[in-house]
């Protein structure tokens, strides 16, 4: 039975822009692990507090971060878990010779991408998930019930729909932090994303359900 994907809306208020179904880079439908956020200079609020959504902005010594800056740290974690995973696996598992180059190339630049966003988070103090979101899960057991071409056009429709999600979130962000250790890292972020989507689109078997909908005018 295939799994189907519901597209999701971006809105744009002020520096943050709130996907309307969470968790990928950013995907959608799934909730993001609760995590305790610790500001700079604090301590771990109280266990109960990690289910609260934190939308204040904390003071860093390399300015401002912001929850949307947060949530592109932890959007990209998120992304690098499951996409990483499945990027592996089609290096063996893809039954076309494309499908498998572009896969060992997504993989490598995640690989770059997650030590990165481990050492940003580890300065910010921004606490990680650890695991795919459920929805993620989902798709990764869609991909890896598949065989032959249907387990490569699968393993591109879904990461090619993950990458179009979070690519609105990574312009958003460089456009409005404030963050000086942000903005370099939204950039590698744009260019391993946006890099991602021409691999995934080269391999023709880019498909209309894998585009996300456009944001509202």
């Amino acid at each position: 039975m295939r799994l189907r994907h519901r597209r999701p809306v971006l809105v744009i208020s002020g520096v943050a822009m709130l996907l309307a179904l969470s968790a990928c880079a950013g995907l959608p439908g799934a909730q993001i692990p609760s995590a305790t956020v610790v500001p700079t200079g604090g301590s771990a609020p109280p266990a109960a507090a990690a289910t609260v959504k934190d939308d204040s902005t904390w003071a860093t010594k390399w300015g401002p971060l912001s929850a949307a800056d947060r949530e592109l740290i932890t959007k990209v974690r998120l992304a690098t878990l499951w996409e990483m995973t499945m990027a592996q696996e089609a290096q063996t598992r893809a039954s076309t010779a494309r499908v498998r180059q572009i896969s060992k190339e997504i993989a490598a630049q995640h690989s770059v991408l997650d030590e990165q966003v481990l050492a940003l988070a580890a300065k910010l103090k921004v606490q990680l998930p650890i695991k795919p979101t459920d929805l993620q899960k989902e798709w990764m057991d869609d991909i890896s019930s598949r065989s032959g071409k249907e387990y490569d056009s699968t393993f591109v429709k879904w990461l090619r729909l993950a990458h179009g999600q979070i690519f609105g979130l990574i312009g958003a962000v460089r456009g409005s932090t404030q963050n000086t250790l942000v903005r370099p890292f939204s950039e590698k972020a744009n260019a391993a994303v946006l890099n991602h989507q021409r691999l995934l689109e080269s391999t023709g078997l880019v498909s209309p359900d894998a585009f996300p909908s456009p944001p509202a005018a």
